[in-house]
């Protein structure tokens, strides 16, 4: 059976403490799941499970934040939800939940989505120590010490990861200019915090008189910095190691946000008359070395497109994750892609746009499928390391 794309959606991205972080991550997320559905004229109830990724799963993004975001919604009560951590690979893990479900007939219509507000709960706020018999067996490092090593393996240059980020955040800017953002973006009513309760921004609109409380929206992502060259990103410290390569402006923002797939069935796809742009092929997952932990893109990509009979070659785009520039490069190196590059990240990445965590699997799914349709290309691949030492990537046809 087929699991169908019928749309992919998400907010625009919020740089961290920027415009989003007013909202909780259940209220945005709400925002998206209900301009998901909106687009199709359906009837939440339709909705079987929502499929929530998030990684920091504590203070509001505790409580089973995707069921959380389908009360905060309005949903029916009976639209049931989860939340899975999969760590950056979160609601790309919910893709493959959803479409495995689908396929296996159990399911007719689930919502993949994510969220994830760095801003308002700090990335690794749930974390805890780590037990000895991990630490015996394995050495346990921050992933920016990951990306140096990654950097290291493949003789990387500070040029060369820097020029890779410059031209992340130029393809993002060039394709935030040109509009192609806009199908996927679910503009963003804003509130204002007033004692850890919410209102609605008010603006100075009048009607007859008074003043009339209208939220502000937000549409556009905030991240890609305009103002950044190579002499800036040339400027920064090494973050993790003195005479490394790994800085923060190589390296993916903290950010905000939330994104969603509604993802169908055929009978539920005739049934409530959508029209779906694409579907789920394969899923691969690797587990590598959690010390490099972050190397296995290459792996998880063979086994998806090995799975659906197909090879890079066929896959008209590459989303790989830009947790890091080396972590890109190091793929790319591995998959033999230094003539594609025009196809691997076309509109940018985590370095540019942001990498909201539990969000981004749902958020480059979105920018996968439309960049798809703009080229008139069948297959496409979306692929992303995890931390301590895993990944997972999602072949795509376009319909």
């Amino acid at each position: 059976m087929d699991a169908f794309i019928v749309d992919a959606v998400r907010s625009p991205i919020g740089r961290k403490n920027g415009t989003l972080s007013v909202i909780r991550g259940d209220d945005l997320a709400a925002q998206v799941l209900n301009g998901l559905i909106a687009r199709h004229d359906l009837d939440p109830l339709e909705i079987e499970d929502v499929q929530m990724g998030c990684v920091t799963q504590i203070g509001e993004q505790g409580w089973n934040v995707g069921r959380m975001a389908v009360l905060a919604a309005g949903w029916p009560v009976e639209v049931s939800a989860t939340t899975v951590d999969r760590q950056c690979g979160s609601s790309m893990q919910t893709n493959f939940n959803a479409a495995a479900a689908i396929m296996a007939g159990q399911l007719d219509l689930v919502v993949s989505a994510g969220v994830e507000m760095m801003s308002r709960v700090p990335m690794g706020s749930n974390g805890g120590s780590i037990s000895e018999q991990v630490t015996d067996r394995h050495e346990i490092v921050m992933q920016g010490t990951s990306a140096e090593l990654l950097a290291d393996e493949w003789h990387l240059t500070r040029e060369e990861v820097d020029a890779y980020s410059l031209e992340s955040h130029r393809r993002a800017l060039a394709a935030s200019d040109a509009g192609k953002f806009e199908r996927e973006i679910i503009p963003i009513e804003l509130r204002d915090v007033v004692g850890g309760s919410t209102r609605l921004r008010v603006e100075s609109t009048q009607s007859g008189g008074a003043v009339v409380a209208a939220p502000a929206v937000f549409a556009v992502d905030e991240a890609p910095r305009r103002e950044t060259s190579a002499e800036a990103l040339a400027s920064l410290k090494p973050a993790f190691r003195p005479d490394g390569v790994v800085t923060a402006g190589n390296s993916s923002q903290i950010v905000d946000g939330s994104a969603a797939v509604l993802i169908a069935s055929e009978s539920a796809v005739k049934r409530l008359g959508l029209q779906p742009r694409a579907r789920f092929v394969s899923f691969g997952i690797a587990g590598v070395d959690p010390t490099r932990m972050l190397h296995g893109n290459p792996q998880a990509m063979e086994k998806a497109v090995a799975k659906a009979g197909l090879t890079m070659d066929d896959m008209g785009v590459i989303e790989v994750n830009e947790a890091f520039a080396s972590v890109v490069l190091q793929t790319v190196n591995d998959l033999r892609l230094a003539e594609r590059m025009g196809d691997v990240n076309p509109n940018g990445g985590g370095i540019s746009l942001g990498h909201p965590l539990g969000a981004t699997g749902a958020r480059i799914t979105a920018t996968l499928v439309s960049e798809l349709e703009r080229r008139d290309a069948r297959y496409g691949i979306a692929s992303m390391c995890v931390g301590f030492g895993m990944a997972i990537a999602g072949v795509v046809e376009r319909l």
